[in-house]
């Protein structure tokens, strides 16, 4: 009896301390990190079986070590205790082998290429990932989330105005169903059964713990007036330095006082307040090129791009960020804005590669907490927004969590 119970203790001990896995931003040094499937940047959710790379570049260039592990997650983000030879065919902790060295720039880098599957890994169960990078001192450099996904059911999905009056104008109301057919007989789908909703594949402002409303034979239904509402936001801002040596429409001017080139942007306005305007974006996604360029990846050089923002309403307890998918809509020191006394407006330079950059602002409240609702741009029900739908399911007797389907749509096609 005694011994069952410190096995007993010692099980919820570590079941007590199990931690969330989180991303973690890499140091100012690796840069233009980015999950890529044919040869374009992609928000990192894949069907099972399917080939992505993983790309990032080392501002010190000096052809360092870097290492890769990969960590199974559950719906929460915390670890499974699935052995590693259940979801990896082969094995992870291996050195990352393709790299390159960039050609004819200012600012040299090391150019990283990870592929998955590779000779040494494939994933062979869909759930939650967690990729991390490691040094050659097996010191993290980063993490990124990535999803697999299964077809096992449909989920049609559908994009609303609000039911309620005071958001009608500012917000996207998701309403879908997850359709099984015989295929699936879910046990206690109440509890076993979870969604989580993406708008445009950011992880940080994902809505979950959402059941579903009601059942129809095996179909399951979300037809919220609330839980499954999306502050809409506005179209992304953009600046396209693929010919770093010149200005455009969004670029005011350049030069390269400090040894590599500096892109200065003309100054943003607070839009909250203004009408919207209907302007293409590519919802957060960046795209690295340069104009007459034979190899995108080397020969693309990277700028100090410097932003400024006159935001006079502003709550000048709330921070405010630079952010986009060319940084992970990260919210660390390197990306937010400094409020100029003398001028009036928020400014910040980031050092970020060459090509076409979505980006926007990101207010952050007195408590760190991300403030959509006042968000810098506004919130126009007309905004084009990607919106995803993920399932997971464990059945009773499951030992972790598939991501049995997925659902797309895009706000353009929004019903009344």
């Amino acid at each position: 009896m005694k011994s069952i119970a410190v096995l007993l203790l010692s099980f919820f001990s570590l079941t007590g301390t199990a931690q969330v896995e989180t991303e973690i931003a890499p140091p100012y040094n690796i840069k233009t990190v980015s999950f890529v499937q044919n040869s374009q940047n992609v928000v990192p959710i894949f069907r099972l079986g399917e080939q992505f790379e993983f790309q990032f570049d080392d501002l010190f260039g000096n052809e360092a070590d870097y290492y890769y592990e990969i960590t199974h997650c559950d719906y929460n983000w915390i670890p499974t205790d699935i052995p590693k030879s259940e979801y990896l065919k082969g094995f992870d902790g291996q050195k990352i082998q393709e790299y390159v060295n960039s050609f004819n720039t200012l600012q040299t880098f090391t150019h990283y290429k990870l592929s998955i599957p590779n000779n040494y890994t494939k994933i062979l169960l869909s759930g939650n990932y967690v990729l991390t990078i490691l040094n050659s001192d097996k010191e993290v450099v980063l993490k990124r989330y990535f999803i697999f996904y299964e077809d096992l059911v449909s989920v049609p999905l559908k994009i609303k105005r609000p039911r309620t009056v005071k958001n009608i104008y500012s917000k996207h109301n998701l309403e879908f169903e997850i359709k099984t057919g015989d295929q699936m007989l879910f046990q206690n789908p109440m509890q076993n059964l979870k969604v989580v909703l993406l708008q445009n594949g950011k992880f940080n402002t994902a809505i979950k713990n959402v059941p579903p409303q009601y059942t129809v034979s095996n179909n399951f239904i979300y037809k919220y007036d609330q839980e499954t509402q999306f502050w809409a936001g506005n179209e992304f801002l953009n600046f396209d330095s693929k010919d770093i040596k010149n200005a455009n429409n969004y670029v005011s001017f350049i030069n390269s006082d400090n040894d590599i080139y500096n892109t200065h942007l003309y100054t943003n306005n607070d839009k909250s307040s203004f009408p919207y305007t209907n302007f293409s974006d590519i919802n957060g996604n960046f795209s690295v090129r340069k104009l007459d360029g034979e190899n995108n990846i080397i020969e693309s050089d990277y700028s100090w791009v410097y932003f400024s923002l006159s935001a006079p309403l502003a709550n000048p307890s709330s921070s405010i960020y630079v952010v986009g998918m060319f940084n992970n809509y990260s919210t660390t020191p390197e990306y937010k804005m400094d409020f100029n006394q003398k001028n009036g407006l928020y400014e910040k330079a980031i050092l970020i590669k060459q090509g076409f950059t979505n980006y926007q602002y990101l207010t952050l409240n007195s408590k760190g907490i991300i403030d959509q609702e006042n968000a810098i741009d506004g919130n126009f029900y007309q905004t084009e927004n990607d919106y995803t739908i993920l399932v997971y399911y464990k059945g009773s007797a499951d030992r972790y969590e598939k991501v049995i389907g997925r659902g797309t749509a895009n706000s353009l096609n929004i019903t009344n």
